[in-house]
């Protein structure tokens, strides 16, 4: 068994990990931050907007038994990709929408489903997901890891 990877940044890392978590087929999951200057930094770095870096879901995931197109419909449908650098309340460069490809088929597909939801209608205002090569994920602190789950709770939603 050939365990791929995908890296979503969709806002706030605790309530997107929670999803994918749910998905058949996904092995692990983590929380960190990435596509920022900034070497190991911390929450309170990320938060600091200095860092440049978003916070992101790094996913183990069995491509036997999901595909990449599945892990992206679950990425569109947990945000809103027409937010530039926030979902609902929270505000900053870490909560931008992005998707870290780590391959040119993933490249690809991540284009393709963008084009795809901006011609569907879904949405009134243009998409502004980035979707960039994968850099140097750093893992969270141990306390966000699986964060909803540890609380016995299974969304941060705010509807």
């Amino acid at each position: 068994m050939a365990i791929e990877q995908a890296t979503f940044g969709a806002g706030c890392f605790w309530g997107v990990e929670a999803d994918f978590r749910q998905i058949p087929g996904v092995k692990a999951t983590q929380v960190g931050y990435e596509g920022g200057h900034t070497a190991s930094p911390t929450y309170q770095d990320v938060c600091s907007h200095t860092t440049g870096h978003a916070e992101v879901v790094q996913v183990d995931y069995d491509p036997e038994r999901v595909s990449y197109e599945q892990l992206l419909n679950v990425f569109w449908e947990n945000h809103d990709p027409t937010q530039l650098n926030r979902q609902g309340p929270d505000v900053g460069d870490q909560y931008r929408t992005v998707i870290f490809f780590h391959t040119p088929a993933q490249e690809a597909a991540a284009i393709a489903s963008k084009a795809a939801l901006q011609e569907s209608g879904k949405f009134r205002k243009p998409i502004v997901t980035q979707i960039v090569p994968a850099e140097t994920f750093y893992k969270a602190e141990d306390y966000h890891q699986q964060y909803l789950e540890k609380r016995g709770l299974s969304t941060c939603r705010i509807d």
